[in-house]
């Protein structure tokens, strides 16, 4: 995949140098980064291709403060960037996993080294894929985390008559830019749709606790739409000390161990499962509150994308827990699976 011309996808100003305003500061420590000033250093960089240099002295603000700009406009979804594939660097790894897992398409992205952070150029190309595939009417089901994320600013906004998208997976209460419900909305946004959300923690105390919020808390009817559902589009969680889940508190330390113990190398959707694609038994499966995994592998479309050092195990029982219909991933992790396949 190549970048192609990115271009601001709101109505920013095309004014250059000559209309700047000039700022006494040089730092950036405590500009103001109005709309309009976020706008025009947008425009700018992508637009007209000024370096960040150059558009530091056209706003009279520091480089700093132009990165910021930058960054904010991309995560308030104000820049498009919109890839292509124009060549097959990657045909041979793509067909090799569709052999090897069963796959009706496989999509690897391109890296710049096995230590970089894959969840960038993996979001990237699943963007890319959502946009071709979001159609009017779809029950769209999501998951959540980082990579899921970071594919917000790679779809195109539009509206589409009729889809509605569910979130899969209840919230957590630590609300940051990962949390399952946050995602979802924001990805409906995109499209302008209707979404449903399962107003409940992720992981309840105990299996009573679940079975009370869904025959008495309204939860029942949201996951109830898990058998209408037309696609899917999940990431897979590892069983690092690093993962997201535990960094967010999630579960326990001394529940990952007993995870471990038990078998498990990764989780979908809090549901952990080994590296043959079989749900661990352990009693936190039965707290999580989620979309039930039988339910999930009868989804007409199945989207599987993640990657990373930590995640080969975890990528594989996943893929043969979800058996996803298309699975996307970076080159390095691509390899990494048919080593250890």
């Amino acid at each position: 995949m190549v970048m192609s011309q990115a271009m601001p996808s709101i109505g920013m100003s095309p004014k250059t140098k000559s209309g700047a305003q000039k700022e006494d500061r040089s730092d950036g420590s405590n500009i103001r980064r109005s709309a309009r000033l976020r706008h025009r250093a947008a425009w700018m960089y992508y637009a007209e291709e000024m370096t960040q240099n150059a558009i530091a002295d056209a706003l009279g603000i520091g480089r700093v403060a132009v990165v910021r700009l930058l960054a904010e406009a991309r995560a308030l979804n104000e820049v498009k960037i919109s890839l292509r594939r124009e060549f097959e660097t990657f045909t041979q790894l793509e067909a090799a996993l569709e052999r090897r897992f069963g796959l009706n398409r496989a999509v690897v992205a391109p890296i710049s080294s096995s230590q970089a952070d894959p969840s960038y150029v993996i979001g990237a190309a699943t963007g890319g894929l959502i946009s071709d595939i979001i159609k009017p009417d779809m029950m769209f089901g999501v998951g959540w985390g980082r990579t899921l994320l970071r594919s917000l600013p790679f779809i195109d906004e539009v509206d589409v008559p009729g889809l509605t998208v569910v979130s899969l997976l209840g919230g957590i209460s630590a609300v940051r830019q990962y949390n399952p419900t946050e995602f979802a909305w924001r990805f409906s946004r995109l499209f302008h749709s209707d979404c449903y959300l399962i107003a409940a923690p992720a992981l309840v105390d105990s299996k009573e606790t679940k079975r009370a919020l869904i025959d008495r808390c309204g939860i029942g009817p949201v996951l109830e739409l898990a058998h209408k559902l037309d696609a899917v589009l999940l990431s897979v969680g590892s069983m690092s000390a690093n993962s997201t889940a535990r960094l967010f508190d999630v579960f326990t330390e001394e529940d990952r161990k007993h995870l471990i113990a038990a078998g498990a190398v990764g989780d979908l959707l809090f549901n952990f499962y080994d590296k043959d694609g079989r749900l661990v038994d352990h009693p936190i499966n039965e707290r999580v509150m989620s979309v039930p995994v039988d339910q999930l592998q009868s989804v007409p479309l199945r989207i599987l994308t993640s990657g990373g050092a930590d995640k080969p195990s975890a990528l594989i029982g996943g893929l043969r827990l979800l058996k996803p219909h298309i699975f996307i991933t970076d080159e390095a992790s691509a390899q990494k699976l048919l080593d250890e396949t």
